[in-house]
Order: structure tokens, then sequence, then C-alpha cells
């Protein structure tokens, strides 16, 4: 299960029209630019949320070179908290792992469609948000796992979806780019039928609607993200017992990217392991967080 957090921390999920569109779109360019400022190391490098996490001396935060890291709104794993900080699973592990590899992680929201082409051209040093390493391993140039994640279909409760092969001539909605759209489509896998339509959806807040409001009878996504979803909002879905598949997340850098800095987040993921400081960090956001730190054999 999902441990909610203050509920005031919560991001919202559901967007209501174009003036709620326009009004998160400009949350996130606020954001951007204060992350922006942050790596400036402006106001003598006091911004708050900007600094260093409490570690042995570290250095200050101007003297620190920056790694632009770029992510979407996915709770648990990246969302903004109450003050309009970036938080979650993967924030907490970039600011972490990066101070010990004597950098400061700067954060910045991306359009999730475009991610291959912003960490080619470098406006961006990495991707870091919940991305599955499977079946991407050589596009990108990536760290190791930091943790494990079963991709997992949901139904409304009353659905008589029981089962994979259930999905057969069914509507399911996805986001776009993603591991369950590529599944779904690419029909690659005997256990997923061939379905009526998949609703691929660049907004992975769309998601949740298309299904409450009947527009799909199942969607696919992260289990952590449904039953954060389910947990902030008191929705009742049923997660189907057998998942898509379990994927290792890691962090993409460029193919073309030859600074080590994967091959050191690596070794750093294997020492916050080593320490407890992984296992730490997941506990803040899910229950029994020791099976996230280990690579499951019921799927994939």
């Amino acid at each position: 299960m999902i441990k909610v957090a203050n509920k005031r921390e919560k991001t919202l999920f559901f967007v209501k029209g174009r003036d709620k569109q326009c009004q998160r779109e400009g949350i996130w360019r606020r954001k951007r630019a204060a992350a922006w400022l942050c790596a400036a190391g402006l106001l003598l490098g006091a911004l708050p949320g900007c600094g260093s996490e409490a570690g042995e001396s570290p250095a200050p935060a101007e003297e620190l070179p920056t790694i632009m890291v770029g992510s979407d709104n996915y709770p648990p794993y990246n969302y903004e908290d109450v003050n309009g900080q970036p938080t979650g699973i993967d924030v907490d592990l970039a600011k972490e792992a990066f101070r010990r590899m004597g950098y400061q992680a700067v954060f910045t929201t991306i359009d999730w469609e475009a991610k291959k082409e912003l960490v080619e051209s470098g406006e961006i040093d990495c991707i870091w948000g919940s991305f599955s390493i499977d079946g991407r391993e050589d596009q990108y140039h990536w760290s190791e796992p930091y943790m494990y994640s079963r991709q997992v279909v949901a139904v409304r409760p009353d659905s008589d979806i029981y089962e994979l092969a259930d999905l057969a001539g069914k509507r399911v909605a996805v986001q776009s780019t993603t591991k369950p759209e590529e599944l779904f489509l690419a029909q690659t896998d005997a256990r997923i039928p061939k379905v009526e339509e998949v609703f691929s959806l660049q907004n992975r807040e769309l998601v949740y609607p298309y299904l409450s409001k009947g527009y799909a009878d199942a969607i696919a996504a992260h289990e952590t993200a449904i039953l954060q979803c389910m947990s902030d909002y008191g929705l009742e879905y049923r997660i189907l017992e057998e998942p898509l598949l379990t994927v290792g997340l890691g962090v993409a850098f460029s193919r073309s990217d030859d600074r080590g800095l994967a091959e050191e987040l690596s070794r750093t993921f294997e020492e916050m392991r080593d320490d407890g400081t992984l296992e730490q960090i997941l506990g803040k956001y899910l229950e029994d967080p020791q099976k996230f730190m280990e690579v499951s054999h019921d799927a994939g």
C-alpha cells in the first residue's frame, strides 16, 4: 500500500477545463524559473529547497556543478509539495545521489513525449521519472535500476474484467510513450489480447478520469501511481492480480553522454542500498519498501 502523507501536499490529478490547464502550466513555468534561479546560486545560495542534503560537510550549493533532471508530474515519484517545491521518490533519490557525487540536482518539468529529444540535445542532463529500462536498453545510456515496479491493469469494482485475457475487445487508457501503450499496440505478448481501442493520452493525469467516467474499461500504469491516486482521492479501482510486466526503473542519459555519470550513479545507488538510505527514502512513500528493491519473478 501507499503511505498517504499530509493531504495538503498532494498534487491535483483531475484537470477540469482549459482554465485549470493554463493554471497548471503556469505553475510549471514558475517552477522551472525557480529551478534556474536555484542553479545560478542567487540569493547567496539560500533559496529554500535548493541546498544540499544533510551530510558530510557538503560544499555550498553555489559551488556545486548542477545536473538538470527532466521529469513530469507523477506521484509518488515526482510532484509538487504545498510550497510548490518538487518532492517524491525520484526527487529525494536524485538529490541525495547527486549530492554524494558532488552535484546539485535541479529539476525541470518536461513534455514527456519529447524526453528523448531533450536529453539528446543537452537541454536536460538526464531523464529521471519512474522511467522503465526494459525494452529501451539501446535507446539511452542507463544507470542500473534503483528500484523495481509492476505495470498493472486497473478496472472499476463492478467490471467483468478479472484477468488479462478478459481485456479482449475492451477499451484501455494509457499514457503515450509508456510501456503499457507499447504492450497493447505491439501485440508481442501472448498473454495480452487484442483490445478494441487504446486511448493514448499525452497527459497522464487524464488517464484516471477516462476510467472513472466510463470512457475506458481499464487503465494500465505503474501500480504505485494507481494506488497513490486511489489513496489521494478515495477512488475505488480493482487491480488485476497478474501484472503486465515487472520493470526496473533507471536514470536515462543520452547515448552520446561520455561523462561517466550513469556508471557513477549506479555505484552510488549501490552505496545507498548498502547503507540503508535507499530503503529509508522509499519508506517515506511506500509500504514495505524492501519489495520494491528486489526483482519480482511473477512477470516479465
